[in-house]
């Protein structure tokens, strides 16, 4: 039998009101803690939550297997669980973070943008600031439709309505042997270790003429956007992606746990770390050293982050902190959201949450995660999963936050959860 490979589109997803309560109520508890005996009294309670409603949800699903992870920073302090992964698994266990990627992609676009070294408002045939070079190619594979009126401000909102190579099929009238495919999965396929370039996977959108929409009349959640942004990071610093963030985003913070592979054969995850499942027709498939899986190369920009749960949630907060560079005029910028017009509300690559605050959902075969950080109560949180339910995908992701959110009086956010899920339920009917 063959595993199904999760959409990364469809992975874009915000909690429902059940499970963004069972979130809160576990920040909720961890705001009480004090010190001493209290703080392990608190740290034994939020343990035996997590096991509680992890061993619920495992309860009702035939040989489920993974884990679940969850790290919490507060004002107070900050706490690791887990559940069902051992007793020595500790906040710094990699995991595969998938399109958490786009907090930092975004990042490093609008840390260009402060520094005068790009516009956001720019279209991608404009010059970069004081070169005669475009922002992105003046070539065959960069000849996408609507290319003239695409923004950098739209790749960052997913409203440019740049067709998704990467979760989309190429329609089956394309003149090409991959018609009818996703062309990842179609490549790899026949060469797993295939290094896969930005040139290439844009190169099929273009020799398609494939697009969605024209720019700003709709929104399309895109993976080959934020590739497009990958690109333009290049281009403008001269640096490759991975390098650029690494060097800008996470080395003023201390961080480095946490790469971004691009190469095919780059596919091993490093210690510590755990087994990782792939939950399908009610058995789970270890998928950890699925070779074809782990190939990272084709989502570059988009969804190729390995990080920790420490170094997610740690990063994420020194980026609300001022301590990864950006000023308070470029955070605003990018947590000005809007409406999706599916239930969401999404600024330049930052998700909101009502009462979780701001952040990003990430999801592939095997891993499934959240982070988020909530600048009015000082909370980051970075949950994640080490099994993805190809069954139920949103009712698995309303699960995950519903481990730590179990009670709120918030009306506004549960009525966002509700049709939030309902948008999310009706795009897998």
């Amino acid at each position: 039998m063959s595993i199904p490979v999760l959409s990364q589109r469809r992975r874009m997803k915000t909690p429902s009101a059940r499970s963004a309560t069972a979130l809160l109520a576990l920040v909720g508890a961890l705001l009480g803690c004090g010190n001493g005996d209290r703080a392990s009294s608190t740290q034994a309670g939020v343990d035996r939550v997590l096991a509680t409603e992890w061993a619920g949800y495992a309860g009702t699903r035939p040989d489920w297997k993974g884990g679940v992870a969850v790290y919490v920073i507060t004002p107070r302090g900050a706490y690791f669980v887990s559940a069902n992964l051992g007793g020595d698994v500790g906040d710094d266990i990699h995991f595969r973070g998938a399109s958490t990627t786009k907090l930092f992609t975004a990042s490093a676009i609008m840390l260009l943008h402060q520094q005068g070294k790009l516009d956001i408002d720019d279209v991608v045939t404009a010059s970069i600031p004081g070169a005669s070079e475009p922002y992105l190619p003046d070539t065959s594979d960069y000849a996408i439709p609507y290319k003239d009126q695409i923004t950098i401000r739209a790749l960052l909102q997913h409203r440019a309505g740049v067709f998704d190579v990467a979760n989309d099929p190429v329609p089956a009238t394309a003149p090409f042997p991959y018609a009818g495919e996703k062309y990842p999965l179609w490549v790899k396929d026949r060469d797993d270790a295939h290094t896969f370039t930005i040139d290439e996977l844009v190169g099929v959108a273009a020799v398609n003429q494939l697009s969605y929409f024209s720019p700003g009349t709709s929104y399309h959640y895109s993976d080959t956007g934020y590739s497009l942004l990958g690109k333009i990071v290049e281009r403008v610093s001269g640096r490759r992606y991975d390098q650029f963030v690494q060097e800008n985003l996470l080395a003023p913070v201390g961080l480095g746990d946490t790469t971004f592979p691009h190469l095919g054969d780059d596919r091993a995850l490093p210690p510590p770390s755990a087994a990782a499942y792939s939950y399908f027709r009610g058995v789970s498939y270890d998928v950890t050293d699925d070779q074809n899986l782990n190939n990272m190369s084709s989502l570059v920009a988009n969804g190729n982050i390995l990080t920790t749960p420490f170094d997610l949630a740690t990063w994420l907060r020194a980026l609300f902190a001022g301590e990864v560079g950006l000023s308070d005029a470029t955070l605003r910028m990018m947590t000005d959201v809007v409406p999706t017009g599916e239930g969401l509300e999404y600024g330049l690559g930052m998700l909101f949450t009502p009462g979780l605050g701001f952040g990003h959902t990430g999801g592939r075969d095997g891993y499934a995660s959240f982070v988020s950080h909530d600048p009015e109560r000082d909370v980051t949180i970075a949950l994640s999963a080490r099994i993805q339910n190809a069954d139920d995908v949103p009712g698995y992701y309303q699960f995950l936050v519903d481990t730590c959110r179990r009670d709120s009086s918030d009306q506004r956010a549960d009525a966002y959860y509700r049709t939030a899920s309902a948008a999310i339920a009706s795009a897998f009917n």
